[in-house]
């Protein structure tokens, strides 16, 4: 039996995208045992018309489909500014392709085979919303962060960010001068309590930049070489 939060999952809809009948039925069927509300499709092509004509909460998709693969998936949605968590399967041996995944816009991933309770707990962290953060807005020079509506700025200009960039945004911003360790990005903001062998902190991090700093002088994510990142004037 995975281990369920239903409190918090009754409410949420998910999408399964997966072609192999073992893995989407026992995903369907342990999702739905922990109370999400499940839809599940073989396609790429059809998930992608399915979540642009219909709210999920999140999504959870293998990498390879027919009709679509799951990274060209992902790329269509964020080309259409749709801003649906993505949670990626993939074999062990994918690595380049979650990497992808991940550049494209995914939001997470999952190593096959899996434990169905890393699965709920990674819906769970995807879906969470920012309603226990402490500050409301956060500014770093021109840069700000409105934790409340989920809305990120810099010198007027709106910037488009996924949940987990949002998180890793925001984790660095609380922190504004002092150097977040890898070790604690990868807990505030995939909530993984050991390292998980990827330079995952490093592709979010190259993500933010190009949507923070590219275009300005002012620089102001920064690595601490070997250490982590810091936000700072």
């Amino acid at each position: 039996m995975p281990s369920c939060i239903p409190t918090r999952s009754a409410a949420m809809k998910i999408l399964i995208v997966e072609d192999e009948p073992r893995t989407a039925s026992a995903l369907d069927l342990g999702l739905s045992e922990c109370g999400f509300s499940v839809e599940v499709t073989s396609r790429g092509d059809e998930a992608v018309e399915r979540i642009c004509a219909s709210a999920f909460d999140a999504v959870v998709m293998d990498i390879m489909l027919p009709g679509m693969d799951g990274i060209s998936v992902v790329k269509q949605l964020r080309q259409r500014s749709n801003s649906t968590p993505i949670l990626l399967l993939s074999a062990r041996g994918e690595v380049n392709q979650r990497i992808e995944g991940l550049n494209a816009g995914a939001d997470d991933y999952v190593a096959k085979p899996f434990a169905m309770g890393e699965v709920v707990a990674r819906l769970h962290a995807l879906t969470r919303r920012g309603g226990e953060a402490k500050a409301i807005l956060l500014r770093v020079a021109d840069l700000s962060l409105d934790v409340a509506s989920r809305v990120a700025s810099r010198a007027g200009r709106q910037i488009d960010l996924s949940t987990r960039e949002f998180r890793l945004l925001e984790t660095l911003m609380r922190n504004q001068g002092s150097v977040c360790p890898r070790s604690m990005l990868l807990q505030e903001v995939w909530e993984y309590d050991f390292d998980p062998g990827t330079n995952l902190v490093d592709v979010y991090i190259r993500k933010l930049r190009e949507k923070v700093d590219n275009g300005f002088d002012r620089q102001l994510l920064h690595t601490a070489r070997g250490i982590g990142y810091v936000i700072r004037e």
